[in-house]
This record gives structure tokens, C-alpha cells and sequence, in this order.
């Protein structure tokens, strides 16, 4: 069965192969160590000349992978560890994505950004963190997020294709050992797609606030054959693998059952999916693994809850405890949120 962290290097090959626009860049990617998680493992030996290893400069490398977008370039740059996205702040919010609006829409920069976020790996407080939702606000910033539901490769193949804005591609480190679900398989889970309508830049659909050529999947998912949900979960990343483990337990052992939604596009993000569960449920359950306030889940039930404000009777958001990431396992794990923390609230809302 294949892992995401396979779908993501087939993916990586494949689109090597096929186009020479495509140059990835990072630290430590070259051949025989591949990158710290090995998403680039074997590119460099196959693709010499579009395989370009770095400094030590996030900010350089990211400054770089800018002006070769400019030049028409199809660049894939890798920050070692998410926590490091501190470092090209400057590169990505004053520059890489306001050049396509400073020059009235002559240039694009089709920039891809990828990194490995999250913990529960024990790498301390500065390479555990999960830092997206700095980045969540930014005018003309697409944020992705794969998940282990259909196609992982296929979405990192269309941020690099189909997006001409810069792109924050974030992977969970725990997902890269997770196998990919089938969106057809049979099992216990029910899984159906949503896919929004293209919109084209500069447009901006008031509904939804996309801007991308390309508008990724979000997932909705339940246990097959279940009644009808009576309580929506949102989640993204590994969380979502914590959600389908809880929505399991609570049907077989709880008789609740819920319907969880996974959008693999964080921003600009698409309220649709989100809002026809909660139609049905009336209750919403956010879980991120990044620190509770100002975060992605703050600005989902905010969005919801202007939406269907007569139609909801609970709501509530779980993330991180508002603490640096220890590197002890037992304090690692009471910090971040996880299955018991969401079978806990789930009860409780109902």
C-alpha cells in the first residue's frame, strides 16, 4: 500500500520527468541522504540539473526560488522543518506574493513552498511547532495541507502546476507514514469529494474568497451505512487522522455518530463543505494541532457562526495548550490534542 511520503516522491519524479521548467531546491536533498524525510529521496540522482541543493538561508532560498518564478521557472522549495518558516516571512508576505499586483498582473510567481510541520515525533520545543496559521491571513498566499484520503501526490502535482500565485505546502510529519485511502475503497468509512468551481485570479468570489486557478478537494467522511450525523468535526493533516479514529469509536461504543470534513486548501479556503454539514447537525466540533487562540479553527466557527447563526446549538474549537512544545513524550502528548480529547468533546457536546 502506498504512503503519503511515496505519493509525495512519485509525485515529485513524475513531474520532474515531465517537465524541465520544475527545479527543486532545499537543504540537505541531494543523493544519498534525500532531505531529512525523504520526500526527495532519489530526485537528485535522476535529475542532476534540476535538483539544486543550498545554504543554510531559508530566507536566500526562498529569495531564489522567487526570482526564478519570475523568470518562468516552476521552482519547489523545502524548508527542513516548518518551525523555520519564521525565517521567509520577509521573502514570502513583502515580496513573492505582492509582485503579481505591484506589476499589474505582467508577472506571476508560481513559488512552492513545502515543509513538514507538527510533533509527536519528541524534537523539542523549535522543530515541533505547527506555524500555518502565520501564514493563513496573507493576501495572495494559497496554503495546502495534504491528508491520507485519494490522492496526496496529485494535489502537491497541481500546487505546482495549476497555481500561478505562491503556494505553503504543509505535511505532517505523521502523515508521511500513513497509507493513502482510497476515495472508492470499501471499508468503514463513507468518503465523498467536494470539489469547488474553478475561479480565475484576479477574481473573488465574496462566497467563498478563492482565488486559485486550481480549488483542491475537501473531504467529508462518515461511518458507512451510519445514520445521520448529528455532529459536524473539522479537521485538517494528522488531525484528521485523530478525527476518523474518534468518529469510529464514538459510533461503535457511543451510538454518535459524526460526519468530519477535511479541507486539503487552508487559504483562501472554501466555506461550502463546512456549512452544508452543519446544516445538517447543527453542532461543530474544530480541532488544529497549532496553539488555540487567532488560530485556522477561531476563524471557522467565526465564519460559521455568522452563517448559520439561528441554526447552531454548539460549537467549540480544540487545539494545542498555549504552551513552547516540550520534548518529553508524556508532556508532548498533554500539550497537543488527540483522540481522547476528541472523543471527550464530542460527548460533551451532545
Amino acid at each position: 500500500m502506498t504512503t503519503v511520503l511515496e505519493a509525495l516522491n512519485q509525485s515529485l519524479h513524475n513531474l520532474l520527468a515531465e517537465d524541465k521548467r520544475i527545479i527543486v531546491l532545499g537543504e540537505d536533498i541531494l543523493d544519498p541522504y534525500g532531505g531529512a524525510f525523504k520526500v526527495t529521496r532519489g530526485l537528485s540522482e535522476k535529475y542532476p540539473d534540476q535538483v539544486i541543493t543550498t545554504p543554510i538561508s531559508e530566507a536566500g532560498i526562498v529569495g531564489i526560488g522567487t526570482g526564478l518564478a519570475l523568470r518562468g521557472l516552476l521552482p519547489v522549495v523545502e524548508i527542513m522543518f516548518g518551525d523555520f518558516i519564521t525565517l521567509i516571512t520577509d521573502q514570502v508576505v513583502n515580496h513573492a506574493v505582492k509582485f503579481r499586483w505591484m506589476y499589474n498582473d505582467q508577472v506571476k510567481v508560481p513559488l512552492v513552498i513545502r515543509t513538514p510541520m507538527g510533533g509527536r515525533r519528541g524534537y523539542g520545543p523549535t522543530h515541533s511547532q505547527t506555524l500555518e496559521k502565520l501564514f493563513l491571513g496573507v493576501p495572495g498566499l494559497n496554503v495546502l495541507a495534504p491528508c491520507s484520503i485519494d490522492a496526496p501526490g496529485e494535489l502537491l502535482a497541481h500546487a505546482i502546476k495549476d497555481f500561478e500565485d505562491p503556494v505553503l505546502f504543509v505535511e505532517n510529519k505523521l502523515l508521511y507514514l500513513q497509507p493513502v485511502r482510497s476515495i472508492t475503497e470499501e471499508g468503514d468509512y463513507s468518503i465523498k469529494s467536494h470539489i469547488q468551481e474553478k475561479k480565475s485570479h484576479p477574481e473573488l468570489n465574496p462566497d467563498d474568497g478563492t482565488t486559485s486557478e486550481y480549488n483542491p478537494s475537501t473531504y467529508l467522511v462518515k461511518i458507512r451505512d451510519a445514520p445521520k450525523p448529528t455532529l459536524s468535526i473539522a479537521a485538517y493533516g494528522y488531525m484528521a487522522e485523530f478525527a476518523l479514529r474518534a468518529i469510529h469509536e464514538l459510533a461503535y461504543k457511543y451510538e454518535l455518530f459524526c460526519e468530519v470534513v477535511i479541507p486539503t486548501q487552508l487559504a483562501p479556503w472554501n466555506l461550502k463543505p463546512i456549512l452544508s454539514s452543519c446544516n445538517k447537525t447543527g453542532k461543530l466540533l474544530v480541532i488544529e494541532e497549532g496553539t488555540l487562540s487567532l488560530g485556522w479553527g477561531a476563524e471557522i466557527v467565526s465564519r460559521v457562526s455568522e452563517a448559520l447563526i439561528s441554526k447552531l446549538t454548539s460549537l467549540r474549537r480544540l487545539a494545542a495548550l498555549e504552551y513552547p512544545i516540550p520534548g518529553s513524550e508524556p508532556l508532548e502528548s498533554t500539550l497537543l490534542p488527540g483522540l481522547e480529547n476528541i472523543i471527550m468533546a464530542a460527548l460533551e457536546m451532545t
